[in-house]
């Protein structure tokens, strides 16, 4: 089931559902650490936890607001409908964004303080060089082509499954550790822990991922088609057009979409197609 949720319901939804993913992300990474000396053990952790923690967000708020949780992600939404599909309209991406981006730090400063650590404390480890931004490019690009297959394809259901796995291999095969969010990589900034990033690297991983974003369309548009011919049709407010079907002789009338009406990759407060970030 779906709920047909307002503007400012989903804005929370997608804050909090932000905030969760940071406070899993960070949370599990200084847990790991604090219990083995192991760099790869505490990696292995910290990627299983967050895949199992995103892949239950994912689920949880997807109903909601689509469970972006990831600038990138919105901002496919956004060029869905720009190019005929349903999506998001700019002041939603701009609420949606800003959501993100909030509840990214609020989730980075809670696991902070949780841990008995100085909440607010700038991370110190840098990441820079063209190889890490290639990574980045790479991871985020692989994440806008699993969620657009999936949903060009009629498969949106395995999308909070399918990313859990992709970001969780994504940790270990990309040399960056596949940030593959802009909100999220500004809210690690906010933790001094080997889950952070320096301030001072925000800005390439940030362009490297919105590169890897358009790459991803280019990848899905190419592979896919433009449009998703035969996932099911959200209807509700931002869905197709519904009307009513006649009905047979003794039966009562059914509602039935509009042939041709099916969705993209697009978002509405009751859209099944659940789209995300690690």
């Amino acid at each position: 089931m779906t709920a047909h949720t307002s503007l400012p319901r989903r804005a929370a939804a997608e804050l909090i559902g932000t905030a969760g993913l940071l406070v899993v992300v960070i949370g599990s990474g200084l847990k790991a650490a604090e219990l083995s000396p192991d760099t790869g053990v505490a990696l292995l952790a910290n990627s299983l936890v967050s895949a199992i923690g995103l892949g239950l967000i994912i689920t949880l708020f997807g109903p909601l607001s689509g469970a972006h949780l990831n600038p990138v992600v919105t901002l496919t939404s956004w060029w869905a409908r720009r190019t005929g599909g349903e999506g998001l309209g700019g002041r939603e991406v701009l609420v949606y964004v800003v959501a993100q981006t909030a509840g990214a730090i609020g989730g980075a400063v809670v696991a902070e303080a949780m841990f008995g650590r100085t909440p607010g404390t700038f991370a110190t480890r840098v990441l820079d060089g063209g190889h890490l931004l290639a990574g980045e490019v790479l991871a985020t690009a692989g994440l806008v082509l699993v969620i657009q297959g999936l949903g060009r394809t009629g498969r949106a259901g395995l999308v909070p499954a399918a990313v859990a796995a992709y970001i969780a291999a994504a940790i270990w095969f990309t040399s960056s550790g596949s940030f593959a969010n802009p909100a999220g990589t500004i809210g690690r900034s906010f933790s001094d822990s080997f889950t952070g990033i320096s301030p001072g690297s925000l800005p390439g991983f940030v362009a490297a991922q919105l590169l890897g974003g358009v790459l991803g369309l280019v990848l899905a548009a190419f592979l896919y088609g433009a449009r998703a011919k035969d996932a099911p049709a959200p209807v509700g407010p931002g869905g197709p057009e519904v009307r009513k079907a006649e009905p047979g002789p003794g039966g009562a009338a059914v509602p039935a979409v509009l042939p041709g009406a099916g969705p993209v990759e697009g978002v509405g407060p009751d859209r099944t197609a659940y789209q995300t970030i690690g």
